[in-house]
């Protein structure tokens, strides 16, 4: 796979918190051939922050969409006119040079490459190697669009149902591998996910087991469920480490 230019397609939705930075790790790190953005409508500056790109760079395309996150990358997929192009989540950063390190990985055979998705804060070594593992399983299990390198041919005849608000990026890599090429997850690159704060709670980890019993296969819930416990139990140490850290500092000051 040489140098070449690719579509980038990120769907947004009041995305402002992490945009900016998003953006700017895309044109740093991808020969862009044009930034496809598809919006949910947003109310916040989310649309300025696009225009801000579009000024500076002149080749944005905005796309609006009032459905699921599967009509949204449907729109997306519909508007790439290369070879190659990438999905990427708006509220992660990729990797310096994550298009090098990602065609590195492309084959004959290969559909798709992922790059793992790293939460940020996370500066325990044995807790950072231990959640690569589990991020990298729950991949293999149900896929993932946080940074996504994708062969045009494999999807162009997609049709994800619109019903798909979660789990789109299963059927994305499912359709991939049926058309008999390999969606590969690597370790580098990979991209730093900026995750929301109600993520942090407890509420929002429960939440996500939540949606993989909604809307995960039963084949996969056993697998899925144990994953994203990992995912509980981390909120859990972060939240404790944290109020430690806490309160060692109020002591500190006293």
């Amino acid at each position: 796979m040489g140098i070449k230019q690719v579509d980038v397609v990120v769907l947004t939705k009041n995305s402002e918190r992490v945009l900016e930075k998003c953006l700017n790790s895309i044109f740093k790190n991808v020969p862009i051939n044009r930034l496809i953005v598809v919006d949910g409508y947003s109310t916040d500056s989310t649309l300025e922050t696009v225009k801000k790109f579009h000024e500076k760079y002149g080749n944005v395309v905005l796309i609006k969409d009032s459905g699921t996150r599967g009509s949204a990358r449907l729109k997306g997929i519909r508007k790439v006119e290369t070879e190659w192009f990438i999905f990427v989540d708006s509220d992660v950063t990729l990797c310096d040079n994550w298009y090098n390190k990602a065609k590195t990985l492309v084959k004959n055979d290969v559909g798709a490459v992922w790059g793992t998705e790293v939460w940020d804060g996370i500066q325990n070594s044995i807790v950072l190697k231990l959640f690569l593992k589990i991020t990298r399983k729950i991949f293999e299990i149900r896929g993932g669009t946080h940074d996504l390198l994708v062969r045009y041919e494999t999807v162009k005849d997609i049709d994800i149902p619109k019903n798909l608000h979660v789990f789109e990026d299963a059927f994305i890599k499912e359709w991939i591998a049926k058309k008999g090429y390999r969606v590969i997850a690597a370790y580098d690159p990979h991209c730093i996910h900026y995750r929301p704060p109600v993520v942090w709670t407890i509420k929002g980890s429960l939440d996500i087991l939540i949606d993989t019993l909604r809307f995960g296969s039963l084949l996969k819930m056993p697998k899925l469920v144990l994953a994203y416990g990992f995912y509980t139990v981390y909120v859990m140490y972060r939240g404790i480490s944290q109020k430690t850290f806490q309160t060692i500092g109020y002591e500190m000051e006293d």
